[in-house]
């Protein structure tokens, strides 16, 4: 079983001076202790639900550039990027760009963005949801065409390419995987069997995403689409320092249902999270999977 970090607040520590070494000390500790993945979210507000949205935002690719040259192992994506904030030729321009700068290691998580606050404030559109998930289908289809050898135009509802060069190519290939995050049962885990190589379940028990993942098999059934090359993730909710032997129950739950990754978030300052993950949850982790 994998184990990724995603660092979903800059708030800890309060100074804004502190937030790049905070979170240059956190990613070189994960990588030491053996996480696998880190990722950062992609809003510019921070979600109401979680703290005020006014509290610490930073650009989420701008981010994992910085930690691309501080880091030389650990896998680097956006949970997930939200597919109005970006053209999607340009999103698969500085997914490029991110996997060529880190050696290969960048992975493209996408989703139906759905933050209307920060969409209005910011001055990004806001379109039906169901436009949404067309965006969101055309964007896949755009970034798989740019990175392989078609560099023709693309035309869609939505996007009208003239041409999708792509120079340079990722590294990582015959791409850098796609991860598609929801667990959408008519239109995102659809989405996931056409176009993705990974789904991102919200880990909130292991009945649910049973159920997920049975609805994601009927859908690869019918795209004609083998279930078992799609790589199932979850993002544990469950704080992993505050009952570590219920957080391992709860991954090993996943793992009987073939999922290979779980993101964990920090509770606390990073830097101590970190350490205390590294110590107290992965040598136990080692025997899950």
């Amino acid at each position: 079983m994998k184990l990724g970090l995603h660092y979903w607040t800059y708030s800890t520590p309060a100074d804004p001076a502190a937030i790049a070494p905070t979170l240059a000390e956190t990613a070189t500790l994960a990588e030491q202790a053996g996480i696998a993945s880190f990722t950062v979210m992609d809003h510019y507000f921070q979600m109401e639900a979680m703290a005020p949205a006014s509290e610490p935002m930073l650009e989420a690719y701008t981010t994992l550039g910085y930690l691309a040259a501080l880091t030389r192992r650990m896998t680097l994506g956006v949970l997930v990027t939200g597919v109005m904030y970006r053209y999607p030729g340009l999103l698969a321009k500085i997914v490029s760009t991110l996997d060529v700068l880190s050696g290969g290691r960048a992975r493209l998580g996408v989703g139906a963005s759905w933050y209307e606050r920060e969409q209005r404030g910011l001055g990004v559109p806001v379109v039906p949801v169901a436009e949404r998930f067309e965006r969101l289908e055309e964007t896949l289809r755009i970034c798989r065409q740019m990175w392989s050898e078609d560099d023709g135009p693309f035309e869609g509802r939505h996007h009208r390419l003239a041409e999708t060069l792509n120079s340079p190519q990722p590294l990582r290939r015959p791409h850098p995987p796609i991860m598609v995050g929801g667990g959408g049962e008519k239109k995102t885990l659809l989405l996931v069997a056409r176009y993705a190589d990974a789904c991102n379940l919200f880990g909130t028990g292991r009945d649910e995403v049973a159920r997920k993942l049975d609805v994601l098999r009927a859908h690869c059934a019918a795209e004609g689409r083998d279930y078992d090359t799609v790589e199932k993730t979850v993002l544990v909710t469950r704080p992993p320092l505050d009952d570590v032997d219920a957080f391992l129950a709860d991954v090993a739950a996943y793992a009987e249902l073939g999922v290979t990754e779980v993101q964990t978030m920090p509770d606390r300052h990073p830097v101590e999270f970190t350490r205390r993950l590294a110590d107290e949850v992965l040598p136990k982790l080692a025997t899950i999977g």
